[in-house]
């Protein structure tokens, strides 16, 4: 389940922009606005439906939408200019019912190491999932259009369908001891788990949206070969959640604050790349906080919630991250126009060195409330 919607949902988000740009001729403004709008109606379906339901209600949700979601698959083959806008927010508001709860349910397990290692394998799944999904693609577009590259990813959203109804959900859970906003919100896990994620979304949002096309664009690579590009990025992205899984984080502030810096790191080689393989080796070394970022953060939250209250936790993680990435493709598609790709790349790196102050800030209040809930254990 996690492996179908995962692989479907990162081509959506790779290859819709391709083609806009390429098929429908949009500029950088309207490729930005389209993802902008997928990310929007992602986040209203999270936040304000999924969250706000209970258990049972939850599932049917969740089976509906996984089943419209495969159906929207053989449209993107034959969208204009007007409907592509329409198949975009269809396909994110179904996903805001569907990712929040494969989430929920894969950290649902009363013992803490057997959940932070069933986390870990989620993660690695979903790893595993965008770098066969770019391979696959790869493979295709040496073969088919970009338009008839949709129809074959729709076999993704059928399996998502099928599975979709063996998914438990958390019914026997008190859920109306799932806590307030307030309380959610101001706790420092849920904070630095924010923090953490939007520091690598933001570069990761323009390297999904733009990474490709700026390198057919600089380097007048083929559509196959940006989407190797993509399968090596998610390579190291894999064996990062890997090691996670085999050997789960005893420090996740430190671990968070090294990913961060391994962001920069990667950022600098990025804009300072002058050939392929100088942006290759961007893009491998940007898998490496890829892969560590998102299950960090689940873990943090994890660690941080009762089981009674990660539905909530999590829809509002999943929810404001979306919320986020709404705004930040149309502010780069805006940048992108006015100053080109490469040195909006290059403004994003003081934007996560800022972040990173405040992540050591969160993580420190982090680790010192996690000290001592283990004294009071004592």
């Amino acid at each position: 389940m996690t492996f179908a919607v995962r692989a479907s949902n990162n081509m959506l988000a790779t290859t819709i922009p391709l083609l806009v740009k390429y098929n429908l001729n949009f500029n950088g403004v309207l490729i930005g606005l389209i993802s902008a709008i997928f990310s929007f109606s992602t986040f209203f379906m999270s936040g304000f439906i999924n969250a706000a339901l209970k258990a049972k209600e939850r599932r049917i949700l969740f089976i509906f939408s996984t089943i419209i979601y495969a159906g929207l698959f053989p449209f993107f083959a034959i969208v204009n200019g007007i409907s592509v806008w329409l198949l975009s927010i269809a396909s994110g508001f179904v996903l805001g019912a569907i990712m929040p709860n494969i989430i929920t349910s894969s950290s649902l397990y009363p013992d803490k190491k057997l959940s932070e290692r069933i986390v870990s394998i989620y993660t690695l799944t979903l790893s595993l999932s965008l770098i066969i999904g770019p391979a696959i693609e790869s493979a295709i577009l040496t073969k088919l259009t970009l338009r008839q590259s949709f129809i074959a990813f729709s076999v993704f959203g059928l399996l998502a369908a099928i599975t979709s109804f063996f998914i438990k959900f958390p019914e026997d859970l008190k859920e109306k001891a799932q806590g307030k906003v307030r309380g959610i919100l101001t706790n420092p896990g849920f904070r630095a788990s924010i923090i953490n994620n939007v520091l690598y979304n933001v570069p990761f949002a323009m390297i999904t949206v733009f990474g490709g096309i700026y390198a057919k664009e600089t380097f007048h690579v083929s559509y196959s070969i940006v989407t190797i590009l993509f399968s090596m990025f998610f390579s190291t992205s894999f064996v990062s959640r890997l090691i996670l899984t085999l050997k789960p984080p005893k420090n996740i502030p430190f671990q968070m604050i090294s990913s961060a810096v391994l962001t920069v790191i990667g950022l600098v080689i990025l804009v300072s790349s002058n050939n392929l393989i100088l942006y290759s080796i961007s893009f491998l070394i940007l898998g490496i906080p890829h892969g560590l970022t998102y299950p960090l953060s689940l873990l943090a939250l994890t660690r941080a919630f009762p089981s009674d209250q990660r539905n909530k936790a999590n829809s509002y993680f999943f929810s404001i991250l979306t919320a986020i990435g709404t705004f930040v493709p149309i502010i780069f598609g805006i940048a992108i126009q006015m100053m080109g790709i490469r040195l909006t790349f290059v403004a994003i790196i003081p934007l996560i060195l800022v972040l990173l102050y405040f992540l050591r800030r969160e993580s420190s209040k982090m680790k010192h409330m996690e000290k001592a809930e283990r004294n009071e254990l004592k």
